[in-house]
């Protein structure tokens, strides 16, 4: 009888858990899933955690996601690569493997601004969007009044879609904390000269005009330069406010410069034809250097290509060579509206929205079985807050 493999998976992304899912229905291997955390965060819904949206949308426990699957979830950070021993070593123990599958995401890159890493907020996990909404409710509780401004920095999907939110949300809840509705400054700020820099034009500017009738004022080709506890500034003006959202600038996962993986002109990690950095060390989603990297859509082709070529190799069969996927872009601007990109259509408005709504249920049931996946994307339509002024009864 042949010896079953020993597939380590590194990441509780949708690279790694779709790799994980994807070969555990083999009788081929053993599997084990190593992550930091005990939950899969789904990062597309995270801008609506930081604005009332329920945590059941961006959180699912490990153990659901793999509980009828014979898969040794790990907690556990990734250290170091013995590539001689085939040893993957972690903070916490050391693990053996046949084949090693990288999945680790990206960390937040502030470009070495002063100021930011301390003073401004982010939405790259659940507790920072809830970090930011707890900040958003005691504001209104210490002061009686809105922020002078909010200022979100990035003009990428998460700036955007934060801002479109931002202003009927404050406004949702300084209705919820008695005080009276006054205007808004919302601001954006974009180090290019327009929104969504790496679209086409026509869509850059359908968001930049959605967002500023839903009253956000943008600072396009603007840099940051500086943040301290009561202000930013951008281009030498200093913009007065207490709630800065850093939504720009990610950086390769360290663990891969740190063990010697050639990081290319795109600070990302080179993958032969088959998705190998080195010999049985594949590199998948957003630190692979592909095209498209960076789209939950990549990480799931991406991991779904790795198993197979896995299987195949294991079994003698002749290999395919990797072929990227391109992604559908979709951008929610605010309630029910969106633009979208499928190729080469463009639609906006509410269809988009729909869409969108469409591909968050199909995110899930990559995942979990449809009956799950449906409790997670119903929760995207509703609200949930930790607000004792907002909830009295939670007193």
């Amino acid at each position: 009888m042949t010896k079953k493999q020993k597939i380590v998976v590194v990441g509780g992304g949708f690279g790694g858990i779709k790799a994980a899912l994807d070969l555990a229905d083999k009788n081929n291997f053993t599997i084990s899933l190593i992550s930091d955390k005990d939950s899969f965060r789904y990062y597309p819904t995270l801008y609506h955690a930081a604005t009332g949206g329920k945590l059941a949308e961006s959180s699912i426990d490990l153990k659901e996601i793999f509980e009828d699957k014979k898969i040794d979830i790990i907690k556990d950070s990734a250290v170091k690569v013995d590539r001689t021993k085939k040893i993957l070593i972690g903070k916490n123990g050391k693990y053996d493997y046949d084949i090693l599958i990288l999945a680790l995401g990206v960390v937040t890159n502030y470009f070495g601004i002063k100021g930011l890493a301390e003073y401004a907020y982010g939405i790259k996990s659940i507790e920072e969007a809830h970090r930011l909404r707890d900040h958003l409710h005691q504001q209104l509780i210490d002061d009686s009044k809105p922020d002078i401004n909010y200022v979100i920095i990035g003009g990428g999907p998460t700036g955007v879609e934060l801002a479109g939110n931002l202003p009927h949300y404050v406004a949702h809840i300084m209705k919820k904390h008695s005080l009276k509705p006054t205007k808004l400054h919302i601001e954006l700020v974009e180090a290019a000269d327009r929104l969504m820099p790496r679209m086409p034009k026509p869509y850059s500017a359908a968001v930049a005009k959605r967002l500023r009738k839903l009253g956000v004022k943008l600072y396009l080709g603007q840099a940051v330069e500086a943040e301290t506890a009561d202000d930013l500034t951008v281009n030498g003006k200093k913009i007065k406010s207490h709630t800065v959202v850093w939504t720009s600038g990610v950086a390769n996962h360290p663990f891969f410069a740190d063990n010697g993986f050639y990081i290319t002109e795109h600070r990302k990690v080179s993958v032969n034809k088959y998705m190998e950095a080195d010999e049985d060390i594949y590199v998948i989603g957003d630190n692979a250097d592909t095209p498209y990297s960076g789209m939950a859509q990549t990480a799931l082709n991406d991991a779904a290509y790795v198993a197979d070529d896995i299987q195949r190799r294991y079994l003698g069969k002749n290999r395919k060579e990797y072929k990227p996927k391109k992604p559908i872009y979709v951008t929610p601007v605010g309630n029910r509206w969106a633009a979208m990109l499928w190729g080469n259509t463009q639609i906006y408005g509410l269809g988009a929205w729909l869409l969108r709504s469409a591909a968050d249920f199909k995110a899930y049931k990559d995942l979990e079985p449809w009956w799950k996946a449906g409790k997670h994307w119903l929760a995207t339509l509703g609200e949930e807050e930790d607000c004792l002024v907002c909830h009295p009864k939670k007193v």
